[in-house]
């Protein structure tokens, strides 16, 4: 008789993993459909500046409700909150648009992905992007730059943040594709 193998895995990881499954296939409208399907809508449809940002990570297309970051190049909150059960959230960092610095790097990045973050978007820069871009997450930011952040300012986490045109507010809903990013008061699909 064969002994009973323990799984590695604990079942927290595994309800993470399917969880972060089942919404990868539950993929969401274009940005494109969502913009011609609630254009007249009287929910408040807000799409960040073209070409501000660039993307990183296997993921292209993302999707979910929002938490926010204020940072400049000082990066503490950003792991600590990625740290977190990310619950297919999109966490929208506001660095300020620095490019003197990396807000996230691949280390940063696989927290997320563990934790079953939906996507990050960094009004800053990350490094590491040739890791990042074999990672399961979508992550859109201003660039990439080769030096790591400073650690000296803690952030805020929960603040309203405005770049791009936008204004981003926690447990608002975030759309991200190909085409640019989206953010709505309620959920659009």
């Amino acid at each position: 008789m064969l002994p009973m193998l323990r799984p590695r895995v604990s079942s927290r990881q595994i309800a993470r993993r399917f969880a972060r499954m089942s919404s990868l296939s539950q993929s969401p409208p274009s940005c494109a459909d969502i913009c011609d399907n609630h254009v007249a809508s009287p929910e408040r449809l807000s799409v960040v500046e073209p070409g501000l940002f660039q993307s990183y990570g296997k993921v292209k297309r993302f999707h979910g409700q929002i938490e926010t970051i204020r940072c400049f190049e000082s990066n503490p909150v950003v792991r600590s909150t990625l740290g977190t059960a990310g619950e297919s959230r999109v966490l929208v960092v506001d660095g300020g648009g620095s490019k003197r610095v990396a807000i996230c790097g691949d280390m940063i990045a696989s927290l997320a992905v563990q934790n079953g973050w939906a996507g990050i978007l960094i009004n800053g820069c990350i490094r590491d992007s040739a890791i990042i871009d074999q990672m399961e997450i979508g992550i859109k930011a201003r660039g990439t730059h080769p030096v790591k952040s400073i650690k000296t300012y803690e952030g805020e986490r929960g603040v309203r943040v405005s770049f791009g045109g936008v204004e981003f507010v926690p447990g608002h809903f975030l759309y991200s594709d190909e085409d640019g990013i989206i953010v709505s008061e309620k959920p659009l699909h």
